[in-house]
């Protein structure tokens, strides 16, 4: 198999596993930016998604952690899972709030890899760290496209 540029690549995984992910759609997530071992999206807080306290429920922002995580895992067109991931939450997002999660490798190996998120809100503030590790399993993000 030809593989294109690296960051085409990228963005090619991250197309077709958009396309196939219910959950990031149906919250607003957007892709903002991908290349190798990155990933950028963001999310608004919406009514849906506010908690007893009156802000934003942390599994939302677990999710939107998760969903970068695993776009910035799968950009080398190598199915990847995660096997783990921790969540700190430094501060509340609030409604309205339009939140963005950097996914950034820290390291990846033949089958395994860390990555750092970091969400901040609208004005920059630190809302939560998150650390994924990775798994690499059988079979190729594009290729799942191209069976359907």
């Amino acid at each position: 198999m030809t593989y294109p540029d690296p960051k085409v690549l990228a963005e090619q995984c991250a197309d077709a596993m958009f396309s196939r992910d219910q959950a990031s759609q149906n919250l607003g997530m957007k892709i903002i930016a991908v290349a190798p071992g990155t990933a950028t999206l963001a999310m608004t807080v919406d009514d849906r998604m506010i908690q007893g306290h009156g802000n934003c429920h942390g599994g939302y922002l677990f999710t939107l952690a998760d969903s970068a995580f695993a776009f910035a895992c799968n950009t080398y067109d190598k199915a990847t899972v995660a096997s783990g991931c921790s969540i700190e939450y430094m501060a509340a997002g609030q409604l309205g709030d339009k939140l963005t999660a950097t996914a950034t490798e820290r390291a990846r190996g033949r089958r395994t890899g860390v990555y750092d998120i970091e969400i901040t809100n609208q004005d920059g503030k630190t809302i939560a760290l998150f650390r994924g590790k990775s798994y690499q399993v059988q079979g190729s993000v594009r290729e799942l496209d191209e069976a359907q």
